[in-house]
């Protein structure tokens, strides 16, 4: 079952556009962001503003947990990912050329966007997810392991 839910959180990610990443400051308060992301596999990126919350929570604390999920559903038959991992600043040009290609392809808009020089890449590598699929009974979820 591992594999295949692995399969599963992979493609939901590619088909999705948006997730909920959770960050906790230094006084421990925690904090929720909405982002446009790309993956590779179960490893998720996203560009963000160095002057932004979530990048002073990332440096203090690299641990975050995220959301993919469905903005209009029947409660039963939710589906949906919930993941946990370790988020890290993407430096190395290679990665972070391929970041930009995958953002151009996922979103084509992004090419008509201004340049942001402040711009940070950072990578989540995944620890601990769940897949969420309430066909199979009421809070159905399979557990994977990373």
């Amino acid at each position: 079952m591992s594999n295949e839910t692995k399969n599963k959180i992979e493609h939901y990610l590619k088909e999705h556009n948006w997730l909920n990443l959770g960050t906790v400051d230094s006084e421990g308060k925690p904090m929720v962001h909405t982002m446009a992301y790309v993956s590779d596999g179960a490893v998720v990126y996203f560009g963000t503003s160095k002057q932004t919350h979530k990048v002073d929570d990332i440096v203090n604390n690299p641990n975050v947990a995220y959301t993919v999920d469905e903005d209009d559903v029947d409660v039963m038959t939710i589906t949906g990912i919930q993941m946990q991992g370790k988020a890290t600043q993407v430096t190395e040009q290679a990665e972070i050329e391929k970041f930009g290609m995958m953002m151009y392809e996922k979103y084509p808009f992004v090419k008509d966007m201004p340049e942001t020089p402040d711009s940070i890449v950072f990578r989540v590598d995944p620890v601990e997810g769940y897949y969420l699929d309430y066909s199979k009974g009421f809070t159905h979820r399979d557990l994977v392991t990373y």
